[in-house]
Parts: structure tokens; sequence; C-alpha cells
């Protein structure tokens, strides 16, 4: 789209909001930033826009020659495809994009795209800097922090952008084409914003919507329903923990192979990384398949894959303190996450979990426990859900509060000399933090306040 002279309404001001603007702010369109909160003044919304930048700001209501005059609507992931201000805009014929696909509008690089409802962040984290050792030229972007807008502008034509793409961040696409993609699992997971898990499954291949055979898309051959979509697709390479593909990455014993053309070679045995659980072994597995199919050679992936120490937040050692260890797993926002964070510990073990409700289910989460959880302290909004759950699996050891602070108090009042204390909430943190790094930030704060007995 040539955005010149075109008037261009931006809904949100936080990060990717204002992201946006400042992305759009190097071309002679026409700027509106809206956000419906009421209580916010024009005055502090003006002073987040980057210098330069002229933007008209409506905050609370739009009015209605806005959205018939708006040329493109631009929303943040957090706000709903389906919710009244979009679908205003929608009514009158307005196309609706997001972050991905309005920086995506302005690369002049190749795109590594990461999607799945799991282990996404150090994926890409992985991609990142293995990417970075072969093309130092790499920008890694996307949900896993760092909005895509600010960094497309340094793009050309022989840099990699490597993305970590949310579901809420796909459902705005249009001619988002990645050279490379990968879906890594797919379990229940915003069902709140999806309903149905065919439309988040729907949502969550449409990664892969443009490539039309081209490039090549990593997946998941554990995943039957990922399985099943390779059948569908002309470029499909596989990872497997299970099973050995025709084509990609699988785990055989603790030697992590590539496998192309009926030969084998090793990668890594996984004694030699620095992250440990099956979960990481995947992630690792993925990045290797997209990393190998992206043209890079082996021994570049295998320097990486030995330094690399993981990703803030997730199953993030804290410290030892009087021989209990803390984990800090903030990053485990649903069940499925939680359960590979529980499967990882080797200790007997206390976990914080709850949280915001995403209509999520927890039976599985809480049979992952087998004897390991001999603690569960329960914040927020789903503890009581998941207390009820807990129970009618036999589980009782709960203990319920109404602080993050409390509840690491609690599990440091009941730990011993060789436990582990895991904050792992299984849910998402809008219920009481602004995000899951707050809600980890917070976590790491209070269990370094601790003194030795």
């Amino acid at each position: 789209m040539n955005f010149d002279g075109k008037k261009i309404v931006v809904v949100g001001t936080g990060i990717s909001g204002i992201g946006a603007v400042r992305l759009l702010s190097h071309t002679k369109a026409r700027i509106v930033l809206y956000d419906g909160n009421a209580s916010l003044g024009e005055k502090a919304v003006r002073a987040k826009l980057p210098q330069g930048a002229d933007a008209e700001i409506i905050i609370g209501d739009m009015p209605e020659h806005t959205v018939k005059s708006a040329d493109l609507l631009v929303i943040s992931p957090g706000v709903p495809v389906d919710s009244p201000i979009v679908m205003q805009f929608k009514a009158e014929g307005v196309p609706v994009w997001g972050e991905i696909e309005l920086a995506y509008s302005f690369e002049k690089g190749t795109v590594f795209a990461i999607t799945g409802t799991n282990g996404k962040t150090t994926t890409t984290a992985l991609v990142g800097e293995i990417m970075k050792r072969h093309n130092p030229k790499t920008f890694v972007v996307g949900n896993i922090g760092i909005p895509y807008t600010a960094k497309v502008p340094e793009t050309t034509g022989d840099s990699f952008t490597v993305a970590e793409i949310s579901s809420f961040q796909l459902e705005t696409i249009h001619d988002f084409k990645p050279f490379g993609a990968a879906i890594l699992n797919i379990t229940p997971d915003h069902l709140d914003r999806h309903y149905t898990m065919e439309n988040y499954i729907s949502v969550k291949e449409s990664i892969t919507r443009n490539q039309h055979g081209e490039g090549f898309c990593v997946l998941n051959y554990d995943d039957p329903v990922l399985r099943d979509f390779g059948k569908n697709i002309d470029n499909a390479v596989y990872f497997s923990s299970k099973a050995k593909p025709d084509y990609g990455v699988y785990l055989d014993g603790t030697m992590i192979k590539y496998t192309a053309d009926q030969t084998d070679s090793d990668i890594i045995d996984v004694s030699e990384l620095l992250i440990f659980g099956r979960h990481n072994y995947e992630n690792v597995m993925a990045a290797t398949a997209m990393t190998i199919a992206a043209g890079v050679p082996a021994d570049t992936i295998r320097k990486a894959l030995r330094e690399f120490k993981g990703v803030e937040h997730r199953i993030e050692f804290v410290r030892e303190l009087d021989g209990v260890v803390y984990y800090n797993d903030s990053k485990g926002t649903n069940p499925d996450s939680s359960i590979k964070a529980v499967e990882a510990m080797s200790r007997p073990t206390l976990i914080i979990a709850g949280g915001y409700d995403k209509h999520s289910e927890f039976d599985d989460f809480i049979d992952s426990f087998n004897g390991k959880v001999k603690l569960m302290v329960l914040i927020g909004e789903t503890a009581p859900l998941i207390e009820k759950t807990a129970k009618k699996h036999g589980f009782c050891n709960i203990i319920r509060t109404d602080t993050l602070e409390n509840a690491v108090k609690i599990c440091h009042d009941n730990a011993v000399d060789g436990d582990a204390v895991l904050l792992s909430p299984a849910c998402a943190s809008w219920d009481m933090f602004a995000n899951f790094e707050q809600r980890g930030e917070l976590f790491k704060e209070y269990v370094n306040a601790f003194r030795h007995n």
C-alpha cells in the first residue's frame, strides 16, 4: 500500500500502537491515534509519541466521520478483531491490519516466523542467535518483546528478520509471507478470544497462507494436528522427539540428528546443552530444522546451541537458598506450558499457579504433578477452578492466598532442603499484573529478598 495521503487510524497507545505511529511517521500518511480509555489524557498520550511524529489523537468515543474517512485501521494484538470498534470500521469496508502486516509492508529482507502454543520465545531466541552467527544483519522481533515496526526500517536486501508471532498477530495478516515458517505445537489456549479449537488451529496454520509451496514450514511431527497439516502443504520440514521423520530433525537417545535423503547427521548431544527438559530439546530441534533449511552450516548451529542459556521467565533459575532452588516460569501462561515446566523439575516441587481466566481446563496440569508436586499455592482469578479440579483428581495440599508476595513466602516457609519452588501459573497474568514479565520480575524480587536461615 502506498501510504501517502492515506488516513490511517491506529488503535492502542501501548508499545504496538506507538510503534505503528513511529513507522508511519516516516511516510506522508495522515495518522490518527485512538484509545478507548476515556480516563487517559491527550497530553500523556502525546508524550509517548516519537519526536516529530504528527498524529491526531482521539480518546474515548470514536467519531463517525473518522470511521467513514479512514483508509486503513491498524490494531494492537490486544484488540479483538470482533470488538465493537473494529466492527465499526469493517462495516465501512476499511481494511484491518495488525503490527505484523504493517511492518511487513516495509520489509526489505528475508523473514523467518515462528508460532505455536508453547516454546515460541525460546525457539525464536535460538533461531535468532544461530542466524546472527550466520549473518550479523539479523533482527529478532515480534511477540518476543521487540516491536517489528521498530526494526523493519533497518532491514536491507541481505538482512534476516526472525519473528515470534502470536495467534492474535496472525489474525490480521494479509500479505505476510515468511520464507521460513514454524508451527511448534497446538494445544488449547486463548479460547476466550478464538472461541473454538478449530478457529485457533486455523489461525496458527495461516502463517503459511501466502507461501504457496515456496520456502519451508517446520512442523512438530509428534503433534497429530500438525502432522496432518503437513500432508496438505508442499514444503514441510519436521522435528520429532518420538519418531524419525523422512526429512528433518529428530532425537535418537540423547543425540539430536538431522535426516535428509536417507542420510543422517549428528548435530548435538543434549548433554552439551545449557537448557534442560524435553520441551527444550524440542525447541532446539525446531530451531535446528529451521536454520538448516535456511542454509546455515551445521557447525555454526552447533556452536550457537552449546552457548544458548535460555530466555528470561521460562524455567529461569533464580537462586538456591538453604538447599531450595527457585525457578521463574512466568511464561507458563497456559496449562500445557506449565506441564512442561513440572516435567522438567527433578526435585520435590512447591508450585505457584493461577491467574487470568482464558477458559482453559486444568485436568492435565494436575495429572502432571504425578507425586512430584508436594504443595500448590494458588492466586488470581482461576484459583477456585484450579483448586476444584485438583481436589477432583485427589490433590488436596493446596493453599490459596491473595498476592504473589504471600504465595512466595508460603512456599519459602514450607520448602525444605532438596525442594524446588516453581512459579508456573498455567494462566495469563492480566488479572493481577500488566504482563507475564512484571509477574516474573516481582517473583524474582521477592525470592531474592530472602536471607539465609
